[in-house]
């Protein structure tokens, strides 16, 4: 039975706040911070856990390995002698934001009724250019039924991919044929646009999307200097609901006037900017929610728990759950390390709707699977770690032996 799974990325022990990545306004503010990757990454099983509670299909990736040593031979250094901004990007531990992993099309969708996964070039980003190669291993593994998946390589450069961030997909139910919606940018003022439509039309092609419910809309220039680096940061779309942002798209009525054409039962809940500003979107991470359907039928959002900080967007919330619209619950988490970091709850998670027993069980999160994850966490992962440590030695030897320890745990020495 084909049903919605959220995989999540385990957060990996070299989870650091090295300010890596232009336009991600959190990540920006809080570089040179001490982070705390054990707290990071229980806080996320944490979550995992809640969506378990909720009824939902939950399942995990792997943190890849770091630092990422063949990474740094390609450009002629080592850990111990690369300039610290590279140094930084060896160690990203940004691979945790799953959404960023691939892009996804249902096999409901697709020419050949398999579920086709592409993973994302992330070119844009030095520090993120390097985790096709872990992560397309990963997806191989996880997704490696033929009858029911097809794993393909990433788009090739220069057309920038970020993957499912800037990919929406609408639907009647999940096991249905739906309209996906690939989103990309143009400009951003001072920050770059990751995703370039070329990557969308390579991908919608590869996965065998009908045309007529194929939409390439593009991002506003205005969220994107405001920090929307991803679509996912003002706009999230779960079966027949799209919740976003007024000032999300670059053409608004253009953009609902597509999506209701080629999907008539859409329906659009708009936050208007005049009662939650981009900002305020954008520092609560409102729309960086998982959207989820509960097993009732009903839909929830699954946000962060700073959005209960911002005054205007949780009385907007509250005011909006009280009402007669289709989101009829919320359910606040506390992802802060990550967050700290540029990254909410959907940041966290890549959708793939697909049937539970086709995928490599050693993915799927039960209960005593993240009693293992968590006490190879509370056991291995490191609890702070300051800039500087990054190029103690012995920070790299903690976090390797780290995640040996987890793949050990969960019978996965195949991507040692």
């Amino acid at each position: 039975m084909l049903t919605e799974i959220n995989f999540d990325g385990i957060i990996g022990p070299s989870h650091n706040y090295a300010g890596l990545s232009l336009g991600n306004i959190a990540s920006a503010n809080n570089a040179g911070s001490v982070s705390e990757p054990r707290a990071a990454a229980l806080q996320g099983v944490a979550k995992m856990r809640a969506n378990i509670a909720l009824g939902l299909a939950q399942g995990f990736f792997m943190p890849l390995d770091r630092p990422n040593t063949g990474w740094l031979e390609s450009l002629a250094t080592d850990v111990a002698n690369a300039e610290p901004h590279l140094r930084a990007a060896s160690f990203s531990a940004s691979s945790m934001w799953a959404a960023n992993a691939a892009t996804v099309s249902p096999g409901p969708d697709t020419a050949d009724g398999r579920c086709h996964l592409t993973v994302a070039n992330l070119i844009t980003m030095p520090h993120r250019s390097h985790e096709w190669i872990g992560t397309l291993a990963q997806l191989k593994l996880a997704f490696a039924d033929e009858r029911h998946f097809a794993v393909h390589g990433p788009v090739p450069a220069p057309f920038g991919d970020e993957g499912a961030a800037n990919h929406m997909r609408l639907c009647e139910q999940h096991d249905s044929p739906g309209v996906e919606i690939f989103v990309y940018g143009k400009a951003g003022g001072p920050f770059p646009a990751r995703q370039h439509v070329e990557a969308g039309k390579a991908i919608a092609r590869r996965h065998g999307l009908a045309p007529d419910r194929t939409l390439f809309i593009q991002q506003s220039e205005t969220a994107i200097a405001a920090g929307a680096f991803h679509n996912d940061v003002v706009a999230v779309a779960n079966e027949s609901v799209l919740f976003t942002h007024q000032q999300a798209f670059e053409d608004r009525e253009a953009a609902y006037a597509a999506i209701r054409a080629a999907f008539p039962a859409v329906q659009i809940v708009e936050v208007p900017a005049s009662a939650v500003s981009l900002a305020d979107a954008i520092r609560s991470y409102l729309f960086n929610a998982q959207l989820v359907t509960l097993p009732d039928g009903g839909q929830a959002l699954v946000l962060p728990s700073e959005s209960q900080e911002v005054p205007a967007v949780w009385q907007w919330l509250e005011a909006m759950v009280a009402g007669n619209g289709p989101i009829r619950q919320l359910v606040p988490v506390n992802v802060r390390q990550s967050m700290a970091n540029g990254g909410g709850p959907a940041c966290l998670r890549l959708r793939v709707v697909a049937d539970p027993a086709t995928v490599d069980p050693r993915f799927i999160a039960t209960p005593d699977r993240l009693d293992a994850v968590e006490r190879v966490i509370a056991s291995h992962w490191p609890e702070r770690i300051a800039p500087g440590d990054l190029a103690d030695p012995a920070l790299a030897e903690t976090v390797r032996d780290a995640r040996l320890a987890l793949l050990q745990a969960l019978d996965l020495e195949a991507l040692a």
